[in-house]
C-alpha cells in the first residue's frame, strides 16, 4: 500500500475481509492547507487549455507562514457532487477568491454587474459547510468570507459602487485598491493584525447581511463589513473571513501565520468525523455543474 501523503499509512484484516486503513498524522511536519481554486481557460508555454488556477501569492503565504499548499479544484463526478472526503487528508482550509457567488443562491434579484461561476459555488459552498461542521481551521479571503456568508444564510451586496458611489475597491482592470479597516477587540482579526491596519482590496461585492452564527469583526470607515467570524468567538473553531486580500502584502503573513498555527494546535488530520451530515442551517443540496 502506498504512503499517504500526509503521513504513514497502515493495513489490517477485521476478520471479514475487509481492510481498515489508519493514517499516522506527520506530528512534525508542516500543516497541510487546502487552497480553492480558479478552473478557467490558461495559456502557458506551448498550451491554451482549461486549467485548475491559484494566484502564486496565496501558495507563497502558506509556505511563507508555515504550511504546505494542497490545491483543491472544483471538479468531480457530477452524479456525486463534490467530494468533501478531500477534507480528512488537511489540517485547514483557505477559501481563495475569485469570481461573483451566484445571487440565485441568496435572492431572486439578479444585478447586471454580477458574474458568477456556479461550479466554483457548488465545491466551494459544500467544502465550507463540511469544514465547518468538522471544526477545521478557516480563512476566508474576498470571495471567499462572501461564500462563508451565504453558506451560513447571509445575503451580499452585488455591487459595492451602487452604496459608495467609487470604485475605490476596485479601481480598474487588475490594479489593486487599499483600505483602512478597523478591528473590534477581542476578535481573532484583532489579535493578528491589531487595532487597525491597511490592506489591499479588489472586489465589487461585499456582505450585506450577517448571517446568523457570524458576527462583524472588522469595517471600514464607509461602514463596509470587512472581516467576520463566529459569534461563540474562542470557544470556536479558528475561522475568520476578511474582503480584503492579505496574501498581496507579501510582507505581512500575520493572517496565513495565524491559521497556520491555529492548524498545527489543532493537529488532527479531517478534524471532526468524516461523512457525518452538516447542521441544519449547512444542508444545502447545491446544483451539480462539472466544468
Amino acid at each position: 500500500m502506498p504512503l499517504s501523503p500526509t503521513g504513514s499509512c497502515a493495513a489490517a484484516s477485521n476478520g471479514c475481509d475487509q481492510q481498515i486503513v489508519t493514517r499516522t498524522p506527520r506530528s512534525a511536519g508542516r500543516p497541510l492547507v487546502g487552497l480553492t481554486t480558479y478552473y478557467k481557460h490558461a495559456t502557458w508555454g506551448d498550451w491554451s487549455r482549461p486549467a485548475a488556477l491559484v494566484p502564486g501569492r496565496y501558495v507563497e503565504a502558506v509556505v511563507r507562514a508555515g504550511g504546505t499548499p494542497v490545491l483543491l479544484p472544483p471538479v468531480g463526478d457530477p452524479s456525486d457532487g463534490p467530494d468533501l472526503s478531500v477534507l480528512d487528508a488537511l489540517h485547514a482550509l483557505v477559501l481563495i477568491g475569485g469570481s461573483d457567488v451566484d445571487p440565485l443562491r441568496y435572492t431572486d434579484q439578479v444585478h447586471p454587474a454580477s458574474m458568477p461561476e456556479p461550479h466554483r459555488d457548488d465545491h466551494e459552498l459544500a467544502l465550507t459547510s463540511e469544514a465547518l461542521h468538522r471544526g477545521m481551521p478557516l480563512l476566508a479571503i474576498c470571495r471567499g468570507v462572501q461564500v462563508l456568508n451565504v453558506a451560513l444564510g447571509g445575503t451580499l451586496h452585488q455591487h459595492v459602487p451602487d452604496l459608495t458611489g467609487h470604485t475605490a475597491y476596485q479601481p480598474s482592470p487588475g490594479v489593486f485598491g487599499s483600505v483602512t479597516v478597523q478591528t473590534e477587540p477581542g476578535s481573532r482579526i484583532a489579535a493578528a493584525l491589531g487595532e487597525q491596519t491597511t490592506v489591499p482590496c479588489y472586489h465589487h461585492q461585499a456582505v450585506d447581511r450577517v448571517a446568523d452564527g457570524l458576527q462583524v469583526t472588522a469595517r471600514s470607515a464607509d461602514g463596509l463589513v470587512q472581516a467576520l467570524e463566529p459569534t461563540d468567538g474562542a470557544g470556536s473553531a479558528w475561522v475568520l473571513g476578511v474582503q480584503f486580500h492579505p496574501e498581496e502584502d507579501a510582507g505581512d503573513d500575520r493572517l496565513f501565520t495565524a491559521l497556520v498555527n491555529a492548524a498545527g494546535a489543532h493537529g488532527t488530520l479531517g478534524a471532526a468525523t468524516p461523512g457525518t451530515p452538516p447542521p441544519a442551517a449547512l444542508a444545502h443540496t447545491p446544483e451539480k455543474v462539472t466544468p
